[in-house]
């Protein structure tokens, strides 16, 4: 049986077989020298203690990498966290102020409108009544113009009357 890896794993699995091949020899009754099964023995215990070290070792050296990351994964949090803490001290008085201003200007326009409304309302009624009062203006001036007619028709009247009385009296005596 051919097997593919490393001359390490080769040789660790040649020594597995070792022991396994002991073993068969034991249960086919041939006898083996109790120094020579010693020292598979120690071999495969050897073996084994060897692969539960390097496991061990490869163990601890990733778990070593981890927590290596892991510390530089915190610090960078910690680094990001204290640059988020600097902007946020940098931006948040302008972000209070900004949002102060916008109130203030929300509530000039709430109180703008109606008094643009209003504003409104009373240039329409400025407009109505300032053509009422230069449609009573134009009737005013045309009745005056029309009373001083009448004053002057009327004065001619009376001075044509006391002209006529003046004539009569002075025919009667």
């Amino acid at each position: 049986m051919a097997s593919m890896g490393t001359p390490k794993q080769e040789q660790q699995q040649s020594q597995v077989e070792k022991v396994k091949n002991s073993g068969v020899n034991m249960n086919n009754g041939s006898p083996t020298d109790d120094d020579k099964d010693e020292e598979m023995t120690e071999s495969v215990l050897a073996l084994f203690r060897s692969k539960e070290e390097e496991i061990e070792r490869k163990k601890t050296e990733v778990r070593d990498r981890v927590q290596a990351y892991m510390g530089r994964v915190e610090e960078a949090t910690r680094r990001l966290a204290d640059i988020r803490d600097e902007l946020d001290a940098l931006i948040d008085p302008m972000r209070k102020e900004v949002a102060i201003l916008r109130k203030k200007v929300d509530n000039v326009n709430r109180e703008l409108k109606p008094l643009g409304q209003t504003c409104q309302k009373k240039e329409r009624e400025y407009k109505e009544s300032l053509e009422a009062f230069n449609d009573k203006n134009k009737e005013k001036a045309q009745l005056v113009s029309k009373l001083m007619e009448l004053v002057s028709e009327s004065e001619r009247l009376r001075m044509k009357k006391l002209e006529d009385l003046s004539k009569n009296i002075e025919n009667l005596h």
